[in-house]
């Protein structure tokens, strides 16, 4: 001790003495178990201050060696969960430490072992880091609690892997170690009192790290911190809320970057991060039990899902670019864009005027360009795209449904929902309930809130949705609006005496306004999507679910009935509105007696519906996209730059892993949302838009290396949690796959021009070799300009006559003018005899192919047979193998009592 060098850092430890006696008194119990070197009880002040300095140093040695550990101090015990919290100078300072005090104290009544970091070891100098090991005694108890399911016996039944074009589907194949980590094995629900059974070589990796911290958290939502105006309050969510803590989250097992070296167990994290979320593996396939042993079913379902859709994408993404490139060569054989274009007969129809005053008369020829895009999206292999998309969503749904029992085997999933889902309350729901009722199921007594204090929340939460639907209606109509009102600014910049005389570019002005309306638009949905996302949130947790299961369905109503008018609201009033009820020149239909009802191109409105889907669908995607990977980035490099204040202190795996972006309770949630919206974009409007699948299939390419990416390195480890299925997701894809048949069948007849061009093929064509030929001029009507009101006449006089417009109404010369002719009535018939044999086609293909197709494989009934037989044969073994051993021992004590007392009545005799 004679060294200066000691007695100076004596004196350090000295003067930081009293800051960490609160530390060392935390973790007493930790510390007692270590060295006998390490104990200090009955030593002088002077010499324990001295070995708590030597104690620290070590442990610091220790640590700074150990970096990126997962363990405690200790190296033995392995760190589940982590808590932290910063001391609070507020009023509420001394409430929250007295709550956390009571939380910790009944964390460690159920079993649990904390270990306390203090702040002055933290790299920002000013967090405390609770770490939470639960040991062998509570993760067998609560597994049994949790029903959770573990291995009894290997699997005598082959993995069911090849396929018929394995051979040639070896490049998307990842290494057997990759995909199928751990062997298959019949399991059982784990039972304390039949350890013997299950086969346990080692206590500390039994239970996956999946397992554990699902455990942990299972705990942590339940455990009280005390009782508040009268009623007893717990759950880690509830300290969150009121910032007791300001996080809790299970630790990630290693780097990203790098595996992990020994004593760390295996770093899934590292072989995920290399075999699943790096952009070059984007043609592989995905390690699905990989995902699933790390983040749990729940998250593992959803990429099953995202996969299966993507690869689903590919068959419909083949079939639609094929329909456009027919599209795209049949363009200058299109004899409706030839008569348009030809300057002899486009050139000298004199369209009437698109809007009052302003506007002037133009060539129909102006909208060559216009007309011959059209062909790309409206030729003869509409129809046919539509009905393939009607079979192929059958298809998909169909065979999700046999891909999702498979995996309910795999991954004993078969028996969840009963034992798990339907009967675990919500914290929350436990906490705000007083009244007390015997649940019908497990005959035990339970929280029960009755009906009467729900409705008025029912009733808000409706008309909250009600609300926000109506102004999503409101703002489709104010775009609506700001597009009657610029058309008219468009048209006096682009039209000019010119117009009269050229054709002109392809930016015509309805092209621009459907342009800027719909980029409009698409910032409107998004700004109140931001919006609806929080108080939907809120309103749902006011309702006070019951179970978890009932709070996600809840709020995925809510969400997806404000998604789906808020994304698809201006698609379905350009598809089935807009130019539907115009009116004709001189009786023109106005809106709010102010703005006149907008047209169609002379094409037809399914240029417009076009563009409106492809800016809102490729815009959603690419902010999407963006957000998702920008976001959580910056926000991490920030968290980091401020945290990392003090560089020569030890950058622990905690500190890491909390200075990560949230995934949240309702981060998947979000996930499923968008995919259903675009499901609802790919379905609902592909008869405009063939090129819809081929744009979800790029999109989900690089949405699954996105969210594999952002989970592995930019997010903190999510709660495992189970889930059987993708949930109400389901119904809300059949009730979509229903309607889009409907829409499409809509869109074919009465958005595209397809009906009216059959019609006039057989009805009215008077040329036998060229059928099509006369068909613009059929179906444009004629009108006297004089018949024009005054406050509707172009501005500037022209020395025409009549004009033209697109209507099936007789000439000005007809004793009934203007009333709509014979043709007319011909194609509205047509139009609904196609709209009720392709909805009776269609849905008799698709009742069809659901009736053929099983939801369950007959390969995956019979391993569920064969499973549920040989655990009730094991079981069965174990229980007579135990049964005779007690048997044999019971025999063992009984001839030991008779010999005792044979002994006893001999030394009887031979006393007397």
């Amino acid at each position: 001790m004679g060294d200066p060098n000691v007695l100076e850092m004596v004196q350090e430890e000295e003067r930081r003495a009293s800051r960490e006696e609160r530390f060392f008194e935390v973790n007493e119990q930790d510390l007692n178990s270590r060295e006998s070197s390490f104990l200090i009880s009955e030593e002088p002040r002077s010499a324990k201050r001295y070995n708590l300095f030597l104690r620290r140093r070590l442990m610091f040695k220790k640590d700074e060696q150990s970096k990126d550990s997962i363990f405690f101090r200790d190296g033995i015990r392995q760190i589940d969960f982590v808590l932290s919290y910063v001391d609070d100078i507020k009023k509420e300072a001394e409430l929250k430490a007295e709550r956390r005090k009571e939380f910790e104290q009944n964390l460690r009544k159920t079993g649990l072992e904390l270990e306390i970091e203090d702040k002055m070891n933290s790299e920002d100098g000013k967090t405390y880091f609770v770490k939470i090991h639960a040991p062998w005694e509570v993760l067998v108890t609560y597994a049994e609690v949790l029903g959770i399911k573990m291995p009894i016996k290997e699997s005598d039944i082959p993995r069911a892997d090849k396929t018929p074009f394995s051979c040639m589907l070896g490049p998307l194949k990842l290494p057997r170690n990759v995909k199928h980590p751990h062997a298959e094995y019949f399991t059982a629900q784990f039972t304390r009192h039949r350890q013997e059974l299950f086969l346990i070589e080692d206590e500390s990796s039994f239970f996956p790290s999946s397992s554990r911290n699902r455990i942990v958290y299972y705990i942590l939502s339940r455990c009280p911190f005390g009782i508040e105006d009268g009623k007893k309050r717990f759950g880690i969510e509830r300290l969150l809320n009121s910032h007791t803590y300001s996080s809790a989250f299970p630790l990630h097992d290693g780097q990203y970057w790098k595996p992990s070296e020994p004593p760390n167990p295996v770093n899934e994290r590292y072989t995920l991060c290399q075999n699943w979320a790096r952009f070059s593996y984007f043609y592989k396939e995905q390690p699905f039990n990989l995902i699933r042993d790390y983040y749990g079913e729940k998250i593992g379902i959803y990429f099953v899902f995202l996969g299966f859709y993507t690869e689903m994408l590919l068959f419909a993404a083949i079939v639609g670019l094929a329909c456009f490139i027919y599209g795209l060569l049949s363009m200058h054989d299109n004899s409706s864009s030839t008569e348009i274009c030809d300057p002899e007969i486009g050139g000298q129809i004199i369209m009437c005027p698109l809007c009052d005053v302003m506007c002037d008369y133009w060539r129909l020829n102006s909208t060559c360009w216009a007309s011959k895009f059209s062909h790309l999206f409206d030729n003869e292999s509409t129809v046919f795209f539509a009905i393939f998309m009607g079979i192929w969503v059958t298809l998909f749904l169909e065979f999700w449904k046999q891909r999702q029992a498979r995996l309910e085997y795999e991954w004993d999933l078969v028996d969840f929902e009963e034992e798990q889902q339907q009967l675990q309350l919500r914290p929350e729901f436990e906490a705000m309930c007083t009244h007390r009722k015997v649940n019908a199921v497990t005959k035990e007594v339970e929280p029960y809130l009755p009906l009467c204090s729900r409705i008025p929340w029912y009733f808000l939460s409706g008309a909250t949705v009600t609300l926000w639907m109506s102004l999503v209606i409101a703002c489709m109509v104010a775009v609506i609006v700001y597009r009657l009102s610029v058309f008219a600014t468009f048209a006096s910049f682009m039209e000019s005496e010119a117009s009269l005389k050229h054709v002109r570019s392809f930016l015509t002005p309805q092209i621009t306004t459907s342009l800027t309306g719909s980029c409009l638009n698409f910032i409107v949905i998004l700004i109140l999507n931001f919006f609806y996302e929080r108080i939907s949130a809120w309103i749902t947790k006011m309702e006070i679910p019951r179970t978890h299961q009932e709070y996600e369905s809840s709020l995925t109503l809510k969400m997806f009935l404000f998604q789906f008018v808020n994304f698809y609201s201006s698609c379905f009033y350009v598809a089935f509105f807009k130019g539907k009820f115009v009116g004709y020149p001189g009786k023109y239909t106005y809106l709010f007696n102010v703005w006149r009802s907008e047209e169609c191109d002379p094409g037809g409105c399914l240029v417009e519906l076009t563009t409106q889907l492809t800016i809102i669908m490729t815009g959603k995607q690419v902010f999407g996209n963006i957000k998702e990977a920008i976001y959580p980035l910056v926000l991490n490099w920030w968290r980091r730059r401020k945290a990392r204040t003090n560089s020569e202190k030890l950058y622990s795996r905690w500190e890491q892993d909390h200075d990560l972006e949230t995934f949240g309770s309702l981060g998947l949630f979000y996930e499923y949302l968008e995919t259903v919206i675009q499901f609802g974009f790919v379905t609902l409007f592909v008869a405009s838009f063939p090129l819809a699948p081929l744009l979800a299939l790029l999109n989900n390419i690089i949405e699954i290396r996105v969210d594999a990416w952002k989970l592995t390195t930019q997010y903190r480890r999510p709660v495992a949690a189970k889930a059987h299925s993708i949930g109400v997701w389901q119904d809300i894809l059949y009730g979509m796959a229903v309607l889009s048949v409907a829409t499409n069948a809509f869109i074919v007849a009465f958005t595209s021009d397809m009906i009216p061009r059959l019609v006039y093929y057989y009805a009215y064509s008077k040329n036998a070799i060229q059928p099509m030929k006369g068909y613009v001029n059929n179906s444009l009507s004629i009108f006297l300009i004089a018949d024009f009101p005054n406050h509707t006449v172009p501005s500037e006089k022209r020395d025409f006559t009549t004009c033209r417009y697109r209507d099936y109404r007789n000439p000005p010369d007809h004793e009934e003018k203007y009333f709509h002719n014979m043709q007319y009535w011909h194609v509205l018939a047509a139009k609904m005899t196609f709209i009720i044999i392709m909805e009776h086609v269609v849905f008799l293909m698709k009742f069809l192919l659901a009736w053929m197709i099983p939801d369950v494989p007959k390969d995956v009934v019979e391993r569920i047979k064969r499973e549920k037989l040989m655990t009730v044969k094991i079981l069965h073994d174990f229980e007579l193998n135990k049964l005779k051993e007690n048997l044999r021992m019971n025999s063992s004590d009984f001839a030991k009592h008779l010999i005792i007392q044979e002994n006893k009545v001999q030394l009887a005799k031979s006393a007397t």
